[in-house]
């Protein structure tokens, strides 16, 4: 039996994750990105590094590099990457070129996505996926999993045996929105991270930082307690009690939670990557869609609505905040 095609619409540091792994295993994978990411894999080749395992390398000349949908054309499963704010272009993109009985995984931040690829592509199945650890560009052509972890996502026997033949752990879920509104409290750190300037581990160390993030929590749960949500568990803690332990002294947070610390000494949000690179954020995606539903649900989510304000503003105007400065920010937005 044929081994399947796979594309990755999306190239950026999850789509390269992903890809790089399945192109190192042997698999046939297209990258599709921006012309300006997709030199440089043409000239560098790519690099998967991470803190557990010797880094991999593949030639340029290992690389199958597209700028546009159309190379998607041919592709068995298509791993959808990029950011959410394009999902619905790319869909509709992507309606012309997908071959028929083509799969099409999503493996993005936020909650709408499945849904907005289900909506443009209703002759192909869509699946959501989930990417629960840290990705990000360490160096030009270089992607870097800065925590340990496994994929998600919802059954598909072809995807999930490609995904254990290159080596990515992933785990089969028949309850991905559960999952990814679980995930999706877990990234309302994205912004704080952004922020906060600090690498991942060290903004986690402190408590005002996790104080900003239990706010944005607290309003996310009491949002899905009225819309009659109940996010997955995904770890240790159960997601109502998680706003609890952000607020345990350091000493006892950094016991009770290592796991959570169990990143490398430089992985960042992806956010702070796109403040830093001058691209717009998701924060739409994660703090906005708590704001939304809230509305949706005759509440107010103002600690989240504030933390927007002060991403995009962040985005012409970069600055960093303290921890102190943040969470009295937010304090005084509610």
């Amino acid at each position: 039996m044929p081994r399947p095609r796979f594309a990755v619409l999306g190239a950026g540091s999850v789509g390269c994750h992903l890809g790089g792994h399945l192109a190192a295993a042997g698999y046939d994978v297209t990258f599709i990105g921006r012309p300006a990411a997709m030199e440089t894999l043409a000239e560098r080749g790519l690099t998967l590094s991470s803190s557990t395992r010797p880094p991999v390398h593949l030639a340029p000349d290992r690389l199958t590099l597209a700028t546009g949908p159309a190379a998607a054309a041919g592709a068995d499963h298509v791993l959808v990457t990029v950011k959410s704010a394009d999902t619905e272009a790319a869909a509709r993109d992507l309606a012309a070129h997908l071959a028929p009985g083509a799969t099409v995984v999503s493996f993005q931040n936020g909650l709408r996505n499945p849904a907005a690829l289900r909506a443009a592509l209703p002759g192909h199945t869509v699946l959501a996926g989930m990417v629960p650890y840290n990705v990000m560009r360490s160096q030009p052509g270089t992607v870097h999993q800065g925590m340990p972890g496994r994929l998600m996502a919802e059954p598909d026997d072809t995807l999930l045996a490609a995904f254990h033949a290159a080596g990515l752990a992933v785990e089969a879920r028949t309850d991905m929105p559960a999952v990814q509104h679980s995930k999706l409290l877990m990234n309302l750190n994205n912004a704080v991270n952004a922020l906060s300037g600090l690498p991942l581990r060290d903004q986690l160390g402190l408590r005002a930082y996790r104080a900003c993030l239990a706010l944005c929590q607290r309003e996310a749960l009491a949002a899905y307690r009225a819309a009659g949500v109940a996010p997955a568990r995904l770890g240790p803690f159960a997601p109502g009690a998680i706003p609890f332990v952000l607020g345990l002294p350091d000493t006892v947070f950094r016991r009770v939670a290592a796991a959570s610390l169990r990143t490398d000494a430089h992985a960042r949000s992806s956010m702070w990557e796109d403040l830093r690179s001058g691209r717009p954020t998701e924060v739409d995606s994660l703090q906005g869609e708590i704001v939304d539903l809230a509305t949706a649900q005759g509440r107010r989510a103002p600690v989240n609505a504030r933390l927007v304000a002060l991403v995009h503003e962040a985005e012409s105007a970069p600055r960093t905040w303290t921890g102190p400065d943040l969470h009295a920010e937010l304090r005084a937005a509610r």
